[in-house]
């Protein structure tokens, strides 16, 4: 058995930290639940935080999310995949867009579900994933102020998620310029720049944020306790919301060096061996964990003697060494994840899911 297990003192003392932060600087932000694949245990527990918003990439999550708390203001971030329209304006108050096609949809849907659905339009300013060119930011928001049931309520923007491109004061000033000029040309109020994200926190330390950033939307911060944008944990929080343990099926001396032909393994990996382990022997421990999990690059062993020697579908082998701390069949070894190898222990069903 493999369970992972999230500490809800240390996710309360990291939303109460940031909650306070962000008060303070008359900023607001939305809890992104995504980490948490739509857990009804876990979900609840960060609704028990009375976040003001929270948001999620997927529909299946939001709808949970409104079944626990139906009052609650959830915003969709990505953008609409035409065949979720309907599922969107019932479960996500504000959505996304960058395509005006899929916002003409979700215009059609909204009169039909009689609401009025928010949205906030996302602009590319360099990571090139979702986003309307630049140039073309003011003719996209004629087209859509002429929608009816749709509130513009945002501009927003992603950064660092796909290919790592830091915010930076110019990129977030951009922003905000285009805000004020859609104001100014049609007359309009947008009332979000959602132009913050874990990664930006660190610029309002800095003093660098520019003051018309309004709406931070943050996951790895609250859950992991990290600066995203140095890539450290941060001294203000607390890391390991989320441990993992895993059960010992097997553990028994073995060689160091397999016998036999070598072709390729079920990933179609091939390996080489350092003959100078020939003959040598460890203690190899098989745990109920797999690559169906969990990847090993994401997981650390609380016990810093312990070395991953492979995986397969449903099972990760360990190199326990000399075995000095005298581990035994049946019992846990523990590791720390970073924020995939949450996300991927979450969205295991074949991980059980505990609150302590």
């Amino acid at each position: 058995m493999a369970v992972i297990t999230l500490h809800k003192e240390r996710l309360q003392y990291n939303f109460e930290r940031l909650d306070y932060f962000f008060k303070l600087k008359e900023i607001q932000w939305s809890v992104v639940t995504k980490i948490l694949c739509g857990n009804e245990l876990f979900l609840k527990e960060v609704l028990n935080l009375m976040p003001d918003q929270v948001c999620d990439s997927r529909v299946s999550n939001l709808k949970a999310i409104k079944k626990i708390n139906p009052k609650i203001e959830t915003i969709y971030i990505k953008p609409t995949p035409k065949r979720s329209v309907a599922s969107v304006v019932k479960y996500a108050d504000i959505s996304m867009n960058t395509d005006i096609e899929t916002i003409k949809l979700l215009s059609h849907e909204a009169q039909k579900q009689n609401k009025i659905h928010k949205i906030i339009i996302m602009i590319e300013l360099g990571e090139l994933r979702e986003g309307v060119m630049r140039e073309d930011v003011i003719s996209f928001y004629d087209h859509v102020f002429q929608l009816k049931n749709i509130e513009v309520v945002g501009i927003g923007t992603n950064l660092s998620c796909l290919y790592g491109v830091l915010p930076s004061t110019d990129k977030l000033i951009q922003l905000s310029l285009y805000k004020q000029l859609i104001e100014a040309k049609f007359n309009k109020k947008i009332p979000c720049v959602s132009g913050g994200s874990s990664v930006t926190i660190p610029l309002i330390f800095q003093h660098k944020l520019p003051a018309g950033v309004n709406h931070f939307r943050v996951g790895e911060t609250l859950y992991q306790g990290t600066d995203v944008y140095k890539d450290e944990p941060s001294n203000l929080l607390k890391q390991n919301v989320f441990t993992l343990k895993a059960e010992i099926i097997e553990l028994i001396e073995k060689p160091k060096i397999p016998e036999g032909d070598f072709g390729t393994n079920l990933e179609g990996k091939s390996f080489t061996f350092d003959e100078k382990e020939i003959g040598k022997t460890s203690f190899r421990a098989i745990l109920d964990l797999g690559i169906l999990d969990v990847d090993q690059a994401n997981i650390f062993p609380k016990d810093e003697n312990i070395r991953f020697f492979g995986a397969s579908s449903d099972m990760i082998i360990v190199d326990l060494q000399t075995n000095d701390k005298k581990y035994k069949v049946g019992d846990y070894l523990e590791f720390t994840l970073n924020y995939m190898g949450t996300l991927r222990a979450m969205n295991s069903s074949y991980i059980e899911k505990v609150v302590v």
